[in-house]
C-alpha cells in the first residue's frame, strides 16, 4: 500500500492492532508490532528489518529488538488472526501446502539442500508448511511451522541449532506430521475445517490420512494414479472361525488394483463435465470420472468386520487424454454432489494466490533474522498483514484504489 492508502485506512488498522495484538501486556510491545505491520504492508521491495525501519522513519534496532530479544509469544496472536481469517473468509475448506524460502549458507534455522516445490528443484532453503481458510473468493493463512530437515538433530548440528536459539524439544518431524500439528493447534482454539484439501505430498501419505481420520476430519486429497484400491464391490472373504485362538484376519476376494486401473476399467463415457469454478473471463471446467472405491496399499484400516471403507475416487479426464490426469481421494458423504467434490478437489489453487501475495507483496521470505522464534514471529505478522488487506478487500466500507 502507498503512505496515503495506508493513512486513508488509519482508523481500520488501529482497531485491527488492537484486537490482534491485545494478548501483548506491554504497551512497548503494542507499539512495535504496530509498526512491523505498517512496514509489511507500505510498499517497497524488501521487506527485512533495515528497509521498513528506513520507510517508517526509526531506528531499525526497535523492529530488531521486537523480533529477536522481545519476550512476547505468537500462540495467543496466531489464535486471533486465525479467528479473524475465519470470520473473514468463510471458508469452503482449509487448504494445507508447504513453501520453500530460498537462502545463502547454513546459519537460517532449518536450511538445507532440499527439495522446494516453489523452486521445483532440489536448492539450499528453508521450508515452511502452513493451513489456509479458503473459499472462492478469499483466503488467508491460520498457522505455520518451519519444517526442521533430520540433519538438524544431528550432533554436527548444536552449534547451528544454539546459535538458532531452537528449543529442545524442537526436532525433525515430517511435513505431514507438523500438518496435523497445527490442526490440532486450531482445533484447541475451537476452529475445525469443514474440509481438508492437500496434494499429493501429503494425499500419498497413509498416517497423514489415518491421523486425519482418527480426528475425525473430512477431506479431499490429490493422490497418484499407482495407488491401490478394491472395487466398489469387492466382495469380502470370512476365513471360517472355530472359537480358539485369535480371530484370523478377513480378506478381500480380489486383488486391489491402481487407482488408474480402476478409471481405465469404469471407461471416460462414465463421467461427465463439471464447472468448477466461473472466473472474469470463462469458466473453469473439465471432463471427470468419479467412483466409489476401498483404498488398499500397504496400511489400510479396516473396520472391525475387516471391511475397508468407501472413499471417492475423482479422476480428472479432458476430452484430448487417453486417460485421467490428476486423482484425488475423498471421505465425505456418498450423497454430496459431484459439483461439490470438483469445487474442493480444484480449491488449492487459493493457496497459490497467497504465496504470492505473501511473498512479493508483503515480505514472507525476505527475513534475515538467525532465530527459530524470529521466524515464526515475522510470518505471523506477515499472516496479520494479508489479512487485513483481505479484510480491507472484501469490506464493502472500503475505498476503492485509484
Amino acid at each position: 500500500m502507498r503512505a496515503g492508502e495506508l493513512a486513508a485506512c488509519r482508523g481500520r488498522l488501529e482497531e485491527f492492532v488492537s484486537e490482534v495484538f491485545a494478548p501483548l501486556v506491554r504497551r512497548d510491545q503494542r507499539e512495535k508490532g504496530a509498526l512491523y505491520l505498517r512496514g509489511l504492508l507500505l510498499d517497497g521491495r524488501r521487506k527485512s528489518m533495515q528497509p521498513m525501519a528506513g520507510r517508517l522513519g526509526i531506528d531499525h534496532q526497535r523492529l530488531q529488538q521486537f523480533m529477536t530479544s522481545s519476550t512476547w509469544s505468537v500462540q495467543e496472536v496466531r489464535a486471533r488472526l486465525a479467528w479473524r481469517a475465519v470470520r473473514a473468509v468463510r471458508p469452503q475448506a482449509w487448504v494445507l501446502d508447504d513453501t520453500g524460502f530460498p537462502k545463502d549458507g547454513k546459519a537460517s534455522p532449518g536450511v538445507a539442500r532440499q527439495y522446494s516445490g516453489t523452486s521445483g528443484k532440489v536448492g539450499n532453503c528453508q521450508i515452511g508448511v502452513s493451513a489456509h481458510a479458503a473459499s472462492d473468493t478469499a483466503s488467508c493463512p491460520l498457522a505455520w511451522r518451519l519444517f526442521l530437515p533430520a540433519a538438524w538433530d544431528s550432533p554436527d548440528a548444536a552449534g547451528r541449532r544454539e546459535a538458532c536459539r531452537i528449543p529442545e524439544g524442537e526436532r525433525h518431524r515430517p511435513k505431514w506430521r507438523l500438518a496435523l500439528d497445527m490442526l490440532d493447534e486450531l482445533a484447541d482454539t475451537g476452529l475445525r475445517p469443514a474440509a481438508l484439501v492437500a496434494d499429493a505430498g501429503y494425499g500419498a501419505n497413509a498416517d497423514f490420512r489415518h491421523g486425519l481420520e482418527d480426528r475425525g476430519l473430512a477431506y479431499v486429497l490429490q493422490v497418484k494414479a499407482e495407488m491401490t484400491a478394491h472395487g466398489e464391490s469387492a466382495e469380502l472373504h470370512q476365513p471360517a472361525y472355530g472359537g480358539l485362538g485369535p480371530r484370523p484376519l478377513s480378506r478381500y476376494r480380489s486383488r486391489p488394483v491402481s487407482l488408474r486401473e480402476h478409471a481405465m476399467a469404469a471407461g471416460r463415457e462414465r463421467g461427465r463435465a463439471v464447472v468448477w469454478r466461473r472466473g472474469s473471463k470463462a469458466a473453469l471446467s473439465s471432463h471427470f470420472v468419479l467412483l466409489r472405491v476401498r483404498l488398499a496399499g500397504r496400511r489400510p484400516k479396516p473396520a472391525a468386520d475387516g471391511t475397508i471403507p468407501l472413499v471417492w475416487l475423482i479422476t480428472q479426464w479432458p476430452e484430448d487424454e487417453r486417460e485421467p490426469v490428476k486423482y484425488w481421494i475423498s471421505n465425505l458423504p456418498a450423497d454430496i454432489p459431484a459439483k461439490d467434490l470438483v469445487r474442493l478437489a480444484k480449491s488449492r489453487w487459493r493457496i497459490e494466490h497467497d504465496y504470492r501475495e505473501l511473498k512479493t507483496a508483503l515480505g514472507l521470505d525476505h527475513f534475515e533474522g538467525r532465530s527459530f522464534t524470529g521466524w515464526h514471529r515475522h510470518v505471523t505478522l506477515v499472516t496479520a498483514a494479508h489479512l487485513f488487506l483481505t479484510e480491507h478487500r472484501t469490506s464493502p466500507k472500503a475505498p476503492a484504489r485509484a
